[in-house]
Formats: structure tokens, sequence, C-alpha cells
């Protein structure tokens, strides 16, 4: 893909939703850190559905440590692998309540030295709290990232590092919005919707439907 073709796929996707936004449901910086930890291989939906009866009460870590742990496995049961993600939510509230007096860190190292956060988790964070150009890549932006031939790599790192590279300086700070929300509504994994992809005659995959 050509450097007009990037400046042009972004600009349909930014045409088509200037304001994109994580469809995960959250108003303080802890439950946002928290969602994103509890939406690893689960939809948004399931994450949404467990934290709207908890988030009204469980604004901070503090919260989250007063509510405990066997009350917090049984609130978010529904969730794939919620046994370990509760057991990282609690140490993650424990560290922040100890070493950041609270309050959800802006670094990377910080972030990443939480339990249960890893980089895609610590991107998304650092994107939408602070507004740091990061690029998060879930298996949705791995999957348009390669297929469409923006950014091609065999590892998220990869294509991560790609895309930091591929996307025009003006669209990185949402680039990982649209690339999400383009692979979870239309870019999908077993039935891409060509036909009503905005950006299909700029594709690899794509032109071959044309």
């Amino acid at each position: 893909m050509t450097p007009a073709q990037r400046q042009q796929l972004f600009e349909r996707l930014a045409h088509a939703n200037p304001h994109p936004a994580t469809e995960l449901v959250w108003h303080t910086p802890f439950q946002l850190l928290l969602a994103v930890l509890l939406s690893a291989q689960s939809t948004d939906v399931g994450v949404n559905r467990v934290t709207a009866p908890l988030f009204p009460t469980l604004r901070g870590p503090q919260d989250l440590l007063a509510l405990g742990l066997a009350a917090f496995e049984q609130a978010i049961r529904t969730l794939g692998l919620y046994r370990a993600k509760a057991r990282h939510a609690l140490e993650m509230a424990k560290l922040l309540v100890e070493r950041h007096e609270g309050q959800v860190p802006e670094t990377r190292g910080e972030l990443e030295a939480l339990p249960g956060v890893g980089r895609k988790t610590a991107n998304v964070v650092l994107n939408i709290l602070y507004g740091h150009p990061t690029i998060a890549v879930d298996t949705h932006v791995f999957r348009v990232a390669n297929r469409t031939g923006l950014a091609r790599g065999t590892t998220p790192l990869a294509v991560e590092q790609a895309l930091l590279r591929a996307v025009p300086a003006p669209f990185l700070q949402h680039a990982h919005h649209w690339l999400i929300l383009q692979g979870r509504h239309v870019c999908q994994a077993r039935a891409p919707r060509c036909g009503v992809c905005p950006i299909q005659d700029l594709c690899d995959t794509g032109k071959i439907h044309v």
C-alpha cells in the first residue's frame, strides 16, 4: 500500500467516524483500566454486562479491595478466565494504592508492572486516558492490518511497529479505534463484509471482490 493509499484509507475511516471511541463503558480512569483488563479473550459487550452493576460503587482501586476477591469473582464469572482476571485485578488494585496513591499511572513501564497489564492494555490506557498516539493491536487490528496490506506482520508487536511507521501522523491518535471498529463490524474474521467496506478498493484482499 502506497503512502497516498494509506492517507486515503484513514481519510475515509475518519470521514465515516470522526470521533471514534472504545465500546467499553467507563467513567473513571480505574474503571477503564479494569474494563480493558477484563476484556482479554472476552467481548466488550460481555464486559459491559458485568461492569454495569459494579461500576456505580466501584470507582477506584480502594473500592475493589473493599469488595474482595470472592465477591468480584462471582460478579465477573460469565467472562472467560474470570478467576485469573479477578486475582490480577485485586493485585493490580493493591499496587495502585501502594505505589501510585490510587491513581492510574501514565507511563508504559509503570502500567506494565501492574499484574494483568500487558502491552496491549497499556497502549489502550495510554491512548484513551492520556492521549498518547499508541496503537493497541488486538485480533481485529492484526487482521485488518494484514488483510488490507496496511501493515503486515506475524506478531502483534511487529504489526504495532509497522502501523506506527505506516499511519500518517494526523491519524495516529485514533488509528487503533478505527481499525478495531473496522475489524469488529466490517472486516470480520470469517465473513468479511467487503460489499459495504469503505476502503475495499484500497484493500489487497478486498480488491479481489470488486
